[in-house]
């Protein structure tokens, strides 16, 4: 198994991450870097630091979950990014949400490798049914202006998005409120100093 650098498992023992959930974690990475040359689930170059780039970028988001378990939605989940490695850290009930049928082949792989429960739907976002979801995540899905009608389906009243967004979320952020009513708050990225995490909360259409 390959295992993250002294600095990258210093910043994941600071979330929280047990020597156990470290071994499953490498499972992942190591799976992952078997998959990638066949379906492109990352960007190849990302896969030379995958423990920064991609674990901890997902494990960052932990301290925005509620204490207790919850139903989450993963928007576009791709590679399990950050939906997967959620569940390994035990956030509850957690639904991966994805289209492309290749990538969902390798969602249920990695999940039986790493031995962590989740619902992985195999559908576009418009034709699932609604679930009511205590926290949306989502990664390099969509601008937020186009994210957020997502958001909206399956997000609780009371619920929250926890959104990564790159270099462009202030601009991303300004469109969005033409059409959207929310409180949000902006956390810096463990990863990506122009990078932002986004928490919403009490959205509503403007």
């Amino acid at each position: 198994m390959t295992g993250p650098s002294e600095k990258a498992a210093k910043a994941l023992r600071g979330f929280g991450v047990t020597p156990e959930i470290e071994g499953r974690l490498s499972v992942y990475v190591d799976l992952l870097a078997k998959w990638n040359p066949k379906i492109n689930l990352v960007g190849s170059k990302t896969l030379d630091d995958p423990w920064t780039r991609h674990i901890l970028d997902s494990v960052q988001l932990r301290p925005f979950m509620p204490a207790t378990p919850c139903t989450l939605v993963d928007l576009g989940s791709g590679a399990g990014l950050p939906g997967l490695i959620l569940a390994i850290l035990g956030v509850g009930d957690v639904h991966l949400v994805e289209s492309d049928a290749r990538k969902c082949v390798f969602l249920r792989e990695a999940a039986r490798v790493t031995a962590t429960p989740v619902t992985i739907h195999n559908l576009r976002l418009e034709a699932l049914p609604a679930i009511a979801a205590d926290v949306v995540t989502a990664r390099a899905l969509a601008p937020l202006d186009e994210l957020l009608p997502m958001v909206a389906r399956f997000l609780k009243p009371a619920g929250r998005a926890v959104l990564l967004k790159g270099a462009r979320w202030a601009e991303e952020l300004t469109t969005a409120h033409k059409s959207w009513h929310m409180a949000v708050s902006d956390h810096p990225s463990v990863t990506d100093p122009a990078a932002r995490i986004l928490l919403v909360e009490s959205l509503s259409r403007g």
